[in-house]
């Protein structure tokens, strides 16, 4: 009597939103609470705040005449009224000055002054430990293509988001 072999077929591929796959929504948020989490809490001693120096950074590595508010927002990923609110605590701790735009009377200038780059240069090494840290799980040799892909990844969010459509409502 001849006996029937197994056939093995591969099982049919997990939905993308299975609870058995990892899923980019989930683990982008997981790894933004925690990386700001940590971060907070490594600089709470300094006065700055994760959002005030990401500004910082921006303004550093931006246009040395200075941002406009709208160039910052984008360049943060943030929106206008945060950034609105962050900017005026800034300038009145004076890390920042707003001075009118040369050619947009409606637009201002964000520059960094002394008292900002130097809170900069504080928060700055720890941000660089922190960076550090959490990119440690992974072999020295990926971490700036781990970088590279997910920058990749931020980019086409940003795109999907400028793509859809405003809900009404």
């Amino acid at each position: 009597m001849a006996t029937k072999k197994a056939i093995n077929l591969p099982e049919p591929p997990l939905p993308l939103d299975s609870p058995q796959r990892r899923r980019l929504p989930p683990l982008l948020r997981r790894a933004w609470y925690g990386l700001n989490q940590a971060f907070r809490r490594r600089i709470a001693h300094t006065g700055v705040t994760p959002d005030q120096f990401t500004a910082l950074r921006t303004l550093i590595e931006g246009d040395p005449s200075g941002l406009t508010q709208r160039d910052l927002t984008l360049a943060m990923s943030s929106d206008p009224n945060t950034v609105a609110s962050l900017l005026e605590r800034m300038e009145e701790a004076g890390w920042v000055e707003r001075k009118p735009h040369e050619r947009d009377r409606r637009a201002y200038r964000i520059r960094l002054l002394p008292a900002g780059n130097e809170r900069y240069e504080v928060v700055r090494e720890l941000a660089i430990a922190l960076q550090t840290d959490v990119l440690g799980v992974l072999p020295e040799g990926e971490r700036e293509h781990f970088l590279e892909q997910l920058a990749l990844v931020a980019a086409n969010c940003r795109k999907a988001a400028e793509e859809a459509p405003r809900g009404r409502g």
